[in-house]
């Protein structure tokens, strides 16, 4: 832990030596989240709610999805350029210290403009609470805890595959874009809205559902089903299975000679 300190420092150290370029870049990374809050203002003042759920609670839920994938972007950012570490050799020189990989390699990228759109959907979910009348209690606010740290870990664990795959292609693979940056983008809505078999794919394969959905129902009143609750500590498992394979590849790793 120590060590991924010293590295969050430097790189702290490095992005305030260019204040002006910094804060540019945050504000940046907030309009381009805005944008998709105003598609949903502009949708909703032709619908007044989509299967069932108004304005205010869209936005709970695509506030909550977007804190997360802003959390994981921010510090899992060296998977997410994982191939070029590959390519140019620098894998090698962290293969060959006495440190845990992983942490290496979170330590070489870590985006803090992503946080421009933490502020985002900040404001959102503030907006959200106000105007979507839920009885807050402590296993709804617990709840919305847990689906922060349950999607962080999912978007990091979907992070990591990006990278472990690297090691059999050496480049990135876009398709896994619609796993990451598609899923922020459908996250806007409720899983359910997608159909049956997108809602059973988001929740036995890949846990978007567990993330969003189903504890979102909780939220709301929905539901009163009160182990939604503890579903995205559930999703959670997801990182073995991504870890595993992680580990996989690093075992049929071979340098690239770069």
């Amino acid at each position: 832990m120590r060590l991924y300190l010293k590295y969050f420092t430097i790189q702290l150290k490095s992005a305030m030596e260019y204040k002006t370029s910094f804060i540019l870049t945050t504000i940046g990374q907030f309009l381009v989240s805005f944008n998709g809050f105003l598609g949903i203002l502009f949708m909703f003042q032709r619908f007044h709610e989509i299967k069932g759920f108004r304005f205010s609670e869209i936005l709970l839920c695509f506030s909550i999805v977007l804190m997360q994938f802003s959390l994981a972007e921010c510090f899992a950012r060296g998977f997410d350029g994982f191939a070029s570490l590959l390519s140019n050799g620098s894998f090698d020189r962290i293969m060959v210290r006495p440190r845990n990989v992983i942490l290496q390699v979170l330590g070489t990228r870590i985006e803090l403009t992503r946080l421009g759109r933490m502020v985002q959907a900040i404001f959102m979910f503030v907006y959200g609470i106000a105007k979507s009348q839920v009885s807050w209690n402590v296993p709804r606010i617990l709840a919305v805890i847990f689906m922060i740290l349950g999607g962080t870990a999912v978007f990091f664990g979907l992070f990591l595959i990006y990278a472990a795959l690297c090691f059999f292609t050496l480049e990135g693979l876009e398709f896994m874009n619609v796993l990451t940056d598609g899923a922020r983008e459908f996250g806007k809505y409720p899983i359910s809205i997608y159909g049956n078999k997108v809602l059973l794919f988001c929740t036995f394969l890949v846990p978007y559902a567990l993330i969003q959905y189903y504890p979102l129902l909780y939220i709301l009143g929905k539901s009163d089903k009160s182990f939604y609750l503890v579903l995205p500590l559930i999703a959670c498992l997801f990182l073995i299975p991504c870890f595993h394979l992680w580990k996989f590849g690093i075992r049929h790793y071979k340098s690239t000679g770069s």
